[in-house]
């Protein structure tokens, strides 16, 4: 992955573990800031219910995402799981800082480290933390969309995406939503206005 952007504006990225709390963060500051634009993220999965083409995720078939890896249409890619790729695609970054938006990225926390490595100079980047791993298993649970082995295969992965959140600018501790919220918030307030 050779894109190295020159930043034509500002972002943020957020990531965490799956069930942590992040997407409901990102909406949170979504509906705070104007200037703030949402990285619709590509993926090779199936949408869930609700989701929606193009607002939630650009779905493709994992054939149409090796495709777009091969033709270097990618800021960053991973296969997360088997068959399961996720992706910020460049066109998306031109298009949101040419109308002159600061990109907001929900990413997992291999997607936002890849992301610190293209945009560090430009970029605000939050760890979003778990109370602890039995809330986020209960959390993942609760959504009744993955199966058990799913659930296993995200709690191990949540292991070593928790070791990471020194490697983040600032990490927020999602113990207290109402908490959390907030201190986002004043974060990307100091950011915006640096």
């Amino acid at each position: 992955m050779s894109y190295n952007p020159s930043c034509s504006g500002k972002c943020i990225i957020v990531s965490a573990p799956s069930g942590a709390g992040k997407t409901t963060i990102v909406r949170h500051l979504m509906s705070v800031f104007n200037e703030l634009s949402f990285s619709v993220s590509a993926c090779s999965r199936e949408p869930r219910a609700g989701e929606v083409h193009g607002i939630d995720y650009y779905f493709m078939s994992v054939e149409n995402f090796n495709r777009k890896i091969e033709e270097e249409a990618f800021v960053e890619w991973e296969q997360v799981y088997p068959n399961h790729y996720y992706g910020t695609l460049k066109e998306e970054v031109e298009r949101l800082w040419k109308d002159q938006k600061i990109i907001i990225f929900d990413v997992d926390v291999v997607g936002g480290l890849n992301l610190m490595s293209k945009f560090s100079d430009c970029a605000l980047s939050l760890f979003i933390e778990p109370p602890s791993l039995v809330v986020l298993e209960e959390r993942l649970r609760n959504r009744k969309t993955e199966s058990e082995e799913r659930i296993q295969t995200r709690i191990k992965k949540a292991r070593w995406e928790l070791e990471q959140s020194p490697k983040f600018d600032k990490t927020i501790n999602n113990t207290d939503l109402t908490l959390a919220k907030q201190e986002a918030v004043s974060l990307i307030n100091a950011f915006i206005s640096a």
